[in-house]
C-alpha cells in the first residue's frame, strides 16, 4: 500500500513539545517564533523531517501556520481545516483563527508587543510572506529576527532524516518536449528579462525542465533541490549525490553539470562575483536565497519562476497522456464504485479497507506508480472534514442510511489524476438528494462555460457557487486547482476559487472542478473532474472566439443521488453525453458483470 492510516499525530503534540520549543527560544532570545507549513522548498506536501507544525501542535493538514509566545500560541487554517484543527491541536495551548480572515502577520500587527523579537527561518519564508510581515512590524513595533538555525530543529529530538531518493529520467514520449528544448525556450525567456541566469527554488520546476522525477515527497515524484540554468542554455543541478547515477548522468548530458546541494551557497556567490543579474521568483524563492546573493553583490531581477507557466500550459504529448491515465484509472474507480454498490453496502465496510480496496483496483493496471495524495475516505460525519484523513484512531464504518466520501488520485507516467465521488449507503434522504444535486448543477455550469481571452479562475468561480448560494448554502475551499502532468496534484499559478489571483486561464491548462456541501456532523458532499482548457474557437454568429472546457475524468456519476426535478433540460443532457461518453471510453476494460453495472448507470436520465 502507498498510504499508511497510523495517526501522524495527537493532541498531546503541543503539551510535549511546546516547552521544548520554548526553551530553545529563550536560548536564541527570542520572544515568538512563526511556524508556516512549509519546507525549505515551500511544497505544499512535506517530508517528514519537515513537518515542523505538526510537530509543535498536532495539526498534520496541508495547510497553515502558528505563531508561538512565550506565554501562549495560536493556530491559523482556513475553511478546509475548521474542524480537523480543533480535533487534533489543544486548545488548552493554541487558540484558532481563521487564516482568511486574520493572516499571522495582521495578527502580529494587532499584538505584537513593541521591542518584543520574533524569530522567522529564512528558509521558510519567501520575501513575498515576508514583505506583509515587514509591515506589521513597523506597525507594532515587534523586531523581525532571522535565526541562524531553526529552533525547532534544534529542540526536535530523534527528527526523521532528510529522503534520499533516486532521481529517474522522464522520458521525452511522456514528457512531449526535451529538457534541451525546454532549457533553451527558458533561457531564452530569462535573456529577454534582462537577467544573466536564473536560480530555479521549486522542485516542480526541476522535475519539469529536467525531465527527472523522485520520491523525495509522499505522493508527489519531486526529486529535491536547487538549480541554475544560464542564458546559453546550460546548468548546473544540485542536489544530494546520492541521488545521481550514470543514468541519470547520461539523460542530462554534459551541458548539465550535478553537484552537491550543499554546495549552493558557493554557486550564489559566484554569480555575484562574477557581477551577473540573476533572476529569482520572490513568491517561490526562499528569503535565504535573496539574502546570499545581495550578499555576493548580484544583480537580483525579481521576476515568476519562467517555468511555472510553460509547466502548466500542457502540450500534446501530455494532455493525450493525462486522456489516457484518466480513462485507466476511470476503469479503476468504476470496479471501486461497483464494489461500493454491492459488498460496501453491508454496514461492515470501514473507511480503511475502502481506500485499500480503491488502491488495489488502481494497482491492476500495472501503471500505477503511486498515489497523488492520502485519499479522502470518508463515511457519514467524516465527510464534513473537507480534508478528512482517515486513521486508525477516526476509522468509521460505511453504516446504511449515510453518505460516503471518497477523493483519491493516482500517479502514473502519463498523467496525474484526482476524482471525487460521493455515493450513499443505502437509502439517500431527500435533502441529501437535494444537496448533491445542487452541487452537481454548479458543476455542470463550471464545466460547459465558454469564456474569452485573459479570463482568471477568479472570474468562473462564482458559476459553481450559485446554485449553492441561492439556497443560501456554500463551501470553505476553492473551486479548482492546477493539476500536473505526473507531478504535483496541486499546481499553480492557475486555480478557480473566491481568491483574487489574476493568471489568466490558458490553453492547455488542466485544472479541477469540484463544488461541495458540507454539513457538520451529517455528511458531506463533493463532486471531482479534472478538466483541461481549450483554445478558443469561433462561436456561431459570435464576434469574439471563446475558450472551454474539456472533461478528462470518465467515472460514472451517482444517479440516485440526482433529483431531476431540480435539473434543467441541457443540465440532464450535459449528464446523459457525459455518461455516454464514460461508457464508451470504459467499456472494453471491465469485465461482463461490471459492464451491466457500468451501463446501468450511465443509461439516459
Amino acid at each position: 500500500m502507498f498510504q499508511s492510516f497510523d495517526p501522524v499525530s495527537d493532541r498531546s503534540f503541543a503539551g510535549k513539545n511546546l516547552p521544548l520549543l520554548r526553551a530553545e527560544m529563550a536560548a536564541q532570545n527570542l520572544d515568538g517564533f512563526i511556524v508556516p507549513h512549509d519546507d525549505e522548498y515551500l511544497n505544499e506536501y512535506l517530508p517528514d523531517c519537515a513537518e515542523r507544525l505538526m510537530w509543535v501542535s498536532g495539526f498534520s493538514g496541508s495547510a497553515g501556520a502558528a505563531i508561538v509566545l512565550t506565554d501562549g500560541a495560536v493556530m491559523f487554517t482556513d475553511g478546509r481545516y475548521t474542524l480537523q484543527v480543533r480535533e487534533q491541536v489543544d486548545d488548552q495551548f493554541y487558540s484558532f483563527e481563521d487564516i482568511s480572515d486574520m493572516s499571522p502577520s495582521a495578527w502580529l500587527a494587532e499584538h505584537g508587543k513593541p521591542g518584543a523579537r520574533i524569530g522567522y527561518d529564512p528558509m521558510l519564508h519567501s520575501p513575498a510572506g515576508l514583505e506583509a510581515l515587514n509591515k506589521a512590524s513597523d506597525r507594532a513595533g515587534f523586531v523581525l529576527v532571522p535565526t541562524q538555525q531553526n529552533p525547532i530543529d534544534a529542540a526536535w529530538k530523534n527528527r526523521p532524516e532528510p529522503p534520499v531518493t533516486p532521481i529517474v529520467p522522464h522520458a521525452d514520449d511522456y514528457a512531449g518536449k526535451s529538457s534541451q528544448t525546454k532549457r533553451q525556450e527558458i533561457a531564452a525567456a530569462v535573456q529577454k528579462a534582462g537577467a544573466d541566469a536564473v536560480v530555479l527554488t521549486a522542485p516542480h520546476s526541476l522535475a519539469w525542465l529536467f525531465n527527472i522525477r523522485g520520491k523525495d515527497v509522499h505522493a508527489t515524484p519531486l526529486p529535491l533541490g536547487r538549480a541554475i540554468l544560464h542564458t546559453d542554455g546550460t546548468a548546473a543541478l544540485f542536489v544530494h549525490p546520492a541521488k545521481v547515477d550514470d543514468t541519470l548522468r547520461t539523460h542530462l548530458t554534459a551541458e548539465v553539470s550535478i553537484h552537491p546541494e550543499t554546495e549552493i551557497a558557493d554557486a550564489l556567490a559566484e554569480l555575484g562575483e562574477n557581477s551577473m543579474s540573476v533572476m529569482i521568483d520572490p513568491a517561490l524563492a526562499p528569503v535565504w536565497f535573496f539574502d546570499q546573493l545581495e550578499q555576493a553583490g548580484a544583480d537580483i531581477v525579481k521576476g515568476a519562476d519562467p517555468c511555472a507557466l510553460p509547466r502548466a500550459q500542457k502540450n500534446q504529448t501530455e494532455i493525450e497522456g493525462a486522456r489516457q491515465a484518466h480513462i485507466r484509472d476511470g476503469i479503476a474507480v468504476s470496479r471501486f464504485l461497483h464494489w461500493v454498490a454491492t459488498d460496501g453496502q453491508s454496514g461492515t465496510v470501514t473507511e480503511i479497507e475502502a481506500a485499500q480496496k480503491l488502491e488495489s483496483f488502481r494497482a491492476m493496471s500495472n501503471q500505477l506508480n503511486d498515489i497523488s495524495f492520502d485519499s479522502i475516505s470518508a463515511a457519514g460525519s467524516n465527510g464534513a472534514h473537507c480534508h478528512y484523513r482517515v486513521t486508525t484512531e477516526t476509522n468509521k464504518t460505511l453504516e446504511r442510511g449515510t453518505l460516503y466520501l471518497i477523493d483519491s488520485g493516482g500517479q502514473y507516467p502519463d498523467g496525474t489524476t484526482d476524482i471525487t465521488r460521493t455515493v450513499p449507503i443505502g437509502e439517500p434522504t431527500e435533502e441529501m438528494r437535494r444537496c448533491y444535486t445542487l452541487v452537481l448543477k454548479g458543476h455542470i455550469s463550471l464545466a460547459t462555460i465558454r469564456f474569452p481571452k485573459d479570463t482568471s479562475g477568479h472570474q468562473l468561480d462564482v458559476l459553481a457557487r450559485r446554485p449553492l448560494w441561492e439556497a443560501g448554502l456554500d463551501y470553505d475551499h476553492g473551486t479548482g486547482h492546477g493539476v500536473g502532468s505526473y507531478l504535483g496534484v496541486h499546481e499553480g499559478p492557475q486555480n478557480i476559487s473566491k481568491k483574487l489571483i489574476s493568471q489568466p486561464l490558458e490553453p492547455g491548462m488542466i485544472c479541477s472542478n469540484e463544488p461541495g456541501y458540507y454539513k457538520t456532523d451529517a455528511f458531506g458532499i463533493r463532486i471531482e473532474n479534472l478538466i483541461v482548457v481549450r483554445k478558443p474557437e469561433p462561436v456561431a454568429g459570435g464576434e469574439r472566439e471563446m475558450m472551454s472546457f474539456e472533461t478528462i475524468t470518465m467515472a460514472p456519476l451517482e444517479r440516485t443521488l440526482i433529483d431531476t426535478s431540480l435539473l434543467t433540460s441541457e443540465e440532464i443532457d450535459w449528464v446523459n453525453a457525459y455518461h455516454a461518453e464514460v461508457y464508451e471510453k470504459l467499456s472494453d476494460g471491465l469485465e461482463p458483470e461490471l459492464l451491466s453495472w457500468l451501463k446501468d448507470m450511465t443509461a439516459p436520465l
